[in-house]
């Protein structure tokens, strides 16, 4: 019993207390502890009403027909033309570097200089002995030359003839051995000196002057440096599948122009080299490289940039900007305006987006007005306050490459 009518107690202090707390601003002014008006200024202010109904102010733009490109848009990658390691082809030791890393170098350019020294001194060597060879000739010539004469006379043998013919075909065999040895050395001594192969940029270069370098160590590490052609250069990306006939039959009727853009906007134009010959079962595309010239070196080996592939120009194309086009559960639709001053809504197609803008397929037409900004707050047949937006001049379409 004792414990229940605690918990009445507590109940009854309870309600008081809230009794209290509601009506506190009642109490102090009865009490002379606020003024008349202050219960009416804490009252917590109510929801506020809705807004008297007015037209909603919204930007237009009027659709109009334009050239808009067919793109179709890939990530790529930047890949040098040809990427080639300098190895020695011959055992020696550094006497020279006539680059700096990461210079560009023409093709032909002196980039390494080895020792050259002994091979110049076997060079040497056998230039004499093919000179010997030579005197050797000239005399077994005319040692023939006189054993034919007297054999004509009588004096001499036809021993003595043949064995002079011999001696005259071995020293001229001993001459072309001795001229292959010649070439040898003379390759091997071409070796010593190592030229670009191509034109490029250079990479690093880890090996300096007074380093021994060796055939056998074939290894990674033994390269001397690698030039990288980067003009012009390749773009590697891939399509869908589905795109491929699309792809193919443009490239029959001419080049297919390919716009690499980088990450800050810039782009550098191209156009597709060749396509892989077969298609990638695990992802379904198809991969293609674009050959695009590159004299600014804005593209970068390993560079990942946007590939954009212009199949095609659609002459009179209808778009609006991508914002205008709005998600529903009945589909794609935007925001017409009905006599100039009442939304409508009107379902669209889309065939495509990009650069910002929807080509419509179906749904509107030359003329047409749609709201583009403002359209968040519309409904089918609301009043609308129609600003136009400001004009932009018309971009033309990108070339074909």
């Amino acid at each position: 019993m004792r414990m229940a009518r605690v918990a009445v107690l507590a109940s009854v202090a309870v309600v008081v207390c809230g009794a209290a707390f509601i009506f506190r601003h009642d109490i102090e002014r009865k009490l002379g502890f606020a003024p008349a008006n202050a219960a009416e200024n804490a009252r917590p202010a109510g929801r506020p009403g809705r807004p008297a109904a007015g037209p909603v102010p919204v930007v237009v733009i009027t659709v109009a027909p334009k050239a808009m490109p067919v793109l179709v848009e890939a990530v790529g990658t930047v890949q040098a033309i040809s990427s080639i390691p300098l190895r020695s082809r011959i055992d020696s030791q550094i006497m020279k570097v006539n680059v700096q890393e990461g210079a560009l170098v023409k093709e032909g350019d002196l980039l390494f200089e080895l020792d050259n020294r002994t091979l110049k001194a076997q060079l040497g060597v056998v230039e004499a002995t093919i000179r010997k060879d030579q005197a050797q000739i000239a005399q077994a010539k005319r040692d023939s030359a006189r054993a034919d004469d007297l054999l004509t006379r009588g004096a001499g043998t036809v021993v003595t003839r043949d064995n002079n013919a011999t001696s005259l075909k071995a020293l001229e065999a001993q001459l072309e051995s001795d001229q292959a040895s010649r070439d040898n050395i003379a390759a091997q001594l071409s070796y010593t000196e190592i030229r670009a192969p191509v034109s490029g940029r250079i990479g690093s270069i880890p090996y300096k002057a007074g380093t021994i370098v060796r055939v056998a160590d074939n290894t990674a590490t033994s390269v001397l440096a690698t030039i990288n052609q980067v003009d012009p250069i390749f773009v590697q990306f891939a399509i869908p599948q589905v795109i491929l006939p699309e792809l193919r039959a443009a490239m029959t009727r001419g080049n297919v122009q390919v716009n690499a853009v980088m990450d800050d906007g810039k782009r550098q134009s191209g156009a597709v080299a060749f396509i892989e010959n077969t298609v990638d079962a695990n992802t379904g595309t198809v991969g293609a490289k674009a050959r695009i010239g590159n004299a600014n070196e804005g593209l970068w080996p390993g560079q990942f940039v946007k590939a954009e592939v212009v199949l095609g120009i659609e002459p009179d194309a209808l778009s609006v900007p991508a914002q205008a086009v709005q998600l529903g559960a009945q589909g794609a639709y935007v925001f017409a305006i009905k006599d100039g001053k009442t939304a409508e809504v009107r379902p669209v197609t889309v065939k495509r987006t990009q650069g910002g803008e929807s080509v419509i397929g179906s749904g509107l037409k030359t003329g047409d007005s749609v709201v583009i900004d403002g359209q968040l707050r519309l409904v089918n047949g609301a009043p609308v306050a129609v600003k136009q937006a400001p004009t932009e001049p018309a971009k033309p379409a990108p070339p074909r490459g």
